[in-house]
């Protein structure tokens, strides 16, 4: 079934003008759809024709592309393509491009599909075309984030299609025996089967049919359940007196879903949705978690290519309530869209109609707005997720970080396998930017460092601003971290920046302004010192004050900045009082201060020389006798020096 939902999903091939020259059992084979058989038998008549019609290499090709024996479709794909050139129909074109793909001739099949658009003169589809072909090249460049793993419980036969239910994973399969072979791959019909899953490799065990009673004669696969999983929604075929197949007017069976009400293990009850119907298929369900949503694939009248992606709101009660809607261009081309997987904001589809590796790959496309079943344009997933052969059926758990997807890649044990995957989180990242400048005459700083750094004090990046003072850097998501600008004989200044969670946020405006060393300090008397306001204390004492504090605070930072300077600390007084008292009275502020840096600061101490009081013994200002000064020149006269001694 998989092979019947991937290629015709209830649109059976284009009906082929048969010529009486034709071989009669092989357009028998491909009319009902054993194409295996038809494809020997086209075989056989081709080793007795020697110009054969361009309708039979056709149907040939056809059958070797049905049963993805894609060398053999290009040999007979490109006989067709030499005798029609432009005039081969898009149909058989695209599945010529795919079948390239399929052997890994990318060369091939991008210089064909260059010449049919730029044939076909459609500017969309180019830029598209080019758009997504870029992207894939750049994914080839970069580590995937997902490891995949075959599962030992995949048979010989189909098994595909594997979604969760609760803890375990239910799935599609042929691998029951059976005497009634579906003549399109000769493989039994498909039945739902359930597993128990190992948590840490995802292998299945005690694998088993699920729900039983639901069983028909033909296909049922591809399943979804409600939030709660009592109700389950399932592809089989359009059944009469369930054993009998109902055909459109063409001769087809279509597809359909069926919602099944489960109730103690068991389905007690089955209907039909309303856009079911005979004349067309549809399937592949699959029901978004918060159960507002059922997506699911069609090729009903009005869609855009051979099978579209279509979604219907449903109600608390599992009950479809709107018209089906079709997700549009973005989403759906020309080609096939299958297998759509809704999870987390993220709608996940196989699609043969967006630039891939070959056939089915698997697609993810973002939720434009909360609420809207509306999406952003498609980004394939890669390698190793998609191979040159079809990969489809991708879900993926709540975590984000492992999940299944089907594929029927050459190195597989059957025709189809699950497989298991596990995914690192994606790359989140966000642009910092901003500006340092000088403090005192804000201009731009050319040349500062801006380094990041982490949590654990790691250096995380760093760059230089240019010659604007503007910087610019790239970092993760969800941290906190510092950033430090500095520059030589410039102060270092530091900022907390906390990124949020969205990939591609910019925070701007992480400014710096630094001041220069020169800016602070005063030179006098050949001798530079820290430039501070004069300290004061209290009468006769040398405790340290407020005031002195919050200037004594401005040679810690100094100190702390430059942390090659050294200084020595000169404590003078006026001339008023005893000259002894005064020297001693001044050296015990002189120490008082020391002490407040060392501990304050936490200031190495052979970083200060000395701390010395000279009482009156070394006036700034000499005046004749004492008592001519004026209190502005004692006042200068009382000081308190912090001078550099090494930088």
């Amino acid at each position: 079934m998989r092979r019947k939902i991937l290629y015709t999903l209830g649109f059976i091939c284009c009906a082929t003008v048969v010529f009486a020259q034709q071989p009669k059992k092989a357009d028998r084979l491909f009319r009902d759809l054993a194409y295996i058989e038809a494809a020997k038998a086209y075989e056989a008549y081709l080793e007795r024709e020697s110009s054969p019609s361009v309708e039979t290499l056709g149907n040939v090709a056809d059958s070797y592309y049905f049963v993805s024996n894609d060398s053999s479709a290009v040999r007979y794909y490109k006989k067709v393509y030499e005798l029609q050139k432009d005039a081969m129909s898009e149909t058989h074109f695209h599945r010529y491009i795919q079948a390239l793909r399929g052997t890994r001739d990318y060369e091939g099949a991008d210089k064909l599909m260059k010449t049919y658009l730029k044939r076909k003169g459609d500017e969309n589809e180019i830029s598209r075309y080019a758009r997504e072909k870029s992207y894939l090249d750049s994914l080839e460049q970069t580590e995937s984030l997902f490891t995949v793993y075959d599962l030992e419980s995949n048979t010989p036969r189909s098994d595909f299609g594997a979604t969760f239910y609760g803890d375990k994973v239910v799935f599609s399969s042929t691998r029951k025996k059976s005497y009634t072979l579906y003549v399109w791959n000769q493989q039994p019909f498909l039945d739902l089967y359930m597993g128990e899953r190992n948590a840490t490799d995802g292998e299945l065990f005690n694998v088993d049919l699920f729900l039983s009673n639901i069983r028909s004669k033909y296909h049922d696969a591809t399943i979804t359940f409600s939030p709660d999983l009592s109700s389950i929604y399932y592809t089989t075929n359009i059944l009469k007196n369930k054993n009998k197949l109902v055909k459109d007017d063409s001769g087809t069976n279509n597809f359909h879903i069926i919602k099944g009400t489960i109730e103690d293990g068991k389905i007690i009850k089955t209907e039909s949705l309303p856009f079911n119907s005979v004349d067309y298929s549809v399937g592949h369900p699959c029901m978004s978690p918060d159960g507002k949503w059922l997506f699911f694939v069609s090729d009903m009248p009005g869609g855009y290519g051979d099978t579209d992606i279509y979604v219907a709101e449903m109600s608390e009660d599992g009950s479809v309530v709107s018209e089906p809607q079709n997700l549009g261009p973005v989403i759906n081309t020309g080609g096939k869209e299958m297998f759509p997987y809704f999870r987390e904001g993220i709608l996940y589809f196989s699609s043969d109609g967006h630039y891939g590796l070959g056939r089915l790959d698997v697609f993810k496309s973002e939720q434009k707005e909360e609420g809207k079943p509306e999406f952003g344009e498609p980004k394939n997933l890669g390698n190793p997720v998609n191979s040159n052969k079809d990969d489809f059926s991708f879900v993926i758990d709540s975590t984000e970080t492992h999940g299944y997807f089907s594929s029927n890649r050459l190195e597989g044990m059957g025709d189809d396998d699950i497989y298991y995957y596990t995914k690192e989180k994606e790359p989140c990242d966000q642009l910092v930017s901003g500006k340092v400048t000088n403090k005192n005459t804000k201009l731009a700083l050319e040349g500062a460092t801006v380094k990041v750094f982490d949590e654990f004090g790691d250096l995380v990046t760093q760059t230089t601003t240019g010659a604007d003072g503007m910087y610019e850097v790239e970092v993760p998501c969800e941290n906190t971290y510092k950033f430090q600008a500095s520059k030589p004989n410039y102060t270092t200044e530091e900022r907390e920046v906390i990124t949020t969670e969205e990939n591609g946020d910019k925070i701007t405006d992480i400014n710096f302004e630094l001041t220069n060393f020169d800016d602070l300090i005063v030179k006098e008397d050949n001798q530079e010192k820290i430039d501070v306001n004069p300290i004061y204390f209290e009468f006769d004492k040398a405790d340290i004050t407020p005031q002195a504090a919050e200037e004594l605070d401005k040679v810690i930072y100094v100190m702390n900045q430059f942390s090659d300077v050294k200084i020595k600390i000169e404590s003078h007084a006026d001339c008023r009082g005893n000259a002894k008292y005064n020297r001693g009275l001044t050296d015990r502020r002189a120490k008082s201060t020391q002490k407040y840096i060392l501990d304050v600061g936490k200031i190495d101490s052979s970083r200060i020389e000395s701390a010395v009081g000279y009482g009156e013994d070394r006036p700034k200002i000499v005046c004749e006798t004492c008592s001519l000064c004026t209190e502005e020149q004692h006042s200068e006269n009382r000081r308190s020096d912090f001078i550099i001694i090494e930088k």
